[in-house]
């Protein structure tokens, strides 16, 4: 009997702004401590690694955060909405099981930010999700603003 899921592939390629964000992350005085952060799942464990995305984790003083970076490249962006949503139910899930004092972002750059996250349909969507956002630019690598409903702050 094998595990729920197994990722098929695990050097799969990284988000075109895993670089961007790790940097944007380590300039806004954050030590990253895992890259990949893998969370044992099933038989076999997973290694939360989908697609061209990695979850990087990062620690600053107290606070431990999970960041999922997504480029919204594809032609839907409705559709890349849905996965990734579906992405973090599934993180938020295992982190709450495993790693409860880690908090959860989606890292999105500022253009994609500013062009669909922003529209007032799709941000009242992520709020209701708890989906907190960390915005970034990715010419600069600079964190430009962290989203968490409640706070500014992660």
């Amino acid at each position: 009997m094998g595990a729920l899921w197994h990722n098929e592939n695990p050097m799969a390629a990284k988000d075109i702004y895993h670089d961007h964000v790790r940097k944007a992350l380590e300039k806004d005085g954050w030590t990253i401590t895992h890259d990949p952060l893998s969370l044992p799942w099933g038989d076999t464990g997973v290694q939360i690694d989908l697609g061209a995305e990695r979850l990087i984790a990062a620690e600053k003083g107290s606070d431990k955060i999970a960041v999922e970076i997504k480029s919204f490249l594809n032609r839907s962006r409705v559709n890349d909405l849905e996965n990734a949503v579906g992405q973090l139910r599934l993180y938020r899930f295992l982190l709450g099981k495993q790693q409860p004092e880690r908090e959860l972002f989606l890292a999105v750059s500022q253009d994609v930010y500013d062009s669909f996250i922003s529209e007032p349909y799709v941000a009242e969507f992520l709020e209701a999700e708890n989906v907190r956002l960390l915005i970034f630019e990715a010419i600069t690598e600079e964190v430009v603003t962290w989203i968490n409903w409640n706070t500014t702050e992660p």
